[in-house]
C-alpha cells in the first residue's frame, strides 16, 4: 500500500510539475508539494507525522516532522529535489545522509553485470534482505543494476546499500532490524 501511495504521489507531483512548467517559465512548487516529497521519502503517511514544520529559505525549504520511529529533517530545493536528509531515531541516535558514514565494520562489494547470474554474488542473509528492500524501494530487480554493495554500520545498526542503475549511483540506508528503507539518495 505504501509503495502504491508513493508511486501515485510521485506521478501526481511529476504531472503537476510538468503542467506548471509548461505554462510558466518559472516552476512553482507549493509547501504541500515539498511536504509530500519529504513524507514519501520517509515512507510516512500524513497521520503518522506530528510536529510538522516547513520553513522557506532563499533557495530551499527546511522540512521537519516526527514519526513513531524518530524525527526527520529535510533540506529540499525549490525544484523539489532533496538536497539533504537527517534522521534521528526515537532512542536519540542521529543518522545523517548528507555525508557518507565513515566507520564501517562489515563490508562486501560485488560488481555484477546483466549477463552475470545471481550465483556470482555472495551476500549474507541479512545483507541480501537489505539489498532486496533497497531495490524494491527503487522499483528495481537485482539483475537491473550493477556495482551492488552492502555494508553494515554496527554503531547505527543500518545497512548502506549502494548500486548503479543507468549510470546513476544510488545509496540507500536500511534499518538492520526491520529492513525498512530509511532514506535513498541518487548521485
Amino acid at each position: 500500500m505504501v509503495k502504491r501511495r508513493k508511486r501515485n504521489s510521485f506521478i501526481i507531483l511529476a504531472s503537476t510539475l510538468l503542467l506548471t512548467g509548461c505554462g510558466n517559465s518559472e516552476l512553482e512548487i507549493t509547501q504541500n508539494d515539498i511536504l509530500e516529497v519529504a513524507r514519501d521519502d520517509a515512507n510516512a503517511t500524513k497521520k503518522e507525522c506530528s510536529n510538522v514544520s516547513i520553513q522557506e529559505e532563499k533557495k530551499y525549504y527546511t522540512v521537519s516532522f516526527d514519526t513513531n520511529t524518530g524525527s526527520y529533517e529535510y533540506k529540499i530545493g525549490k525544484d523539489g529535489i532533496i538536497q539533504e536528509r537527517n534522521y534521528k531515531r526515537s532512542n536519540s541516535e542521529e543518522v545523517s545522509n548528507s555525508e557518507p558514514v565513515e566507520e564501517k565494520k562489515e563490508e562486501t562489494k560485488v560488481e555484477t553485470k546483466k549477463e552475470e547470474k545471481k550465483e556470482s554474488t555472495s551476500f549474507g542473509k541479512n545483507q541480501q534482505a537489505a539489498i532486496d528492500a533497497a531495490l524494491a524501494n527503487a522499483g528495481l530487480a537485482q539483475e537491473d543494476v550493477t556495482d551492488i554493495g552492502c555494508t553494515l554500520d554496527e554503531a547505527s545498526q543500518q545497512y548502506t546499500v549502494t548500486f548503479t542503475f543507468q549510470d546513476i549511483h544510488n545509496t540507500c540506508m536500511v534499518d538492520a532490524a526491520t529492513f525498512i528503507v530509511l532514506s535513498s539518495v541518487q548521485a
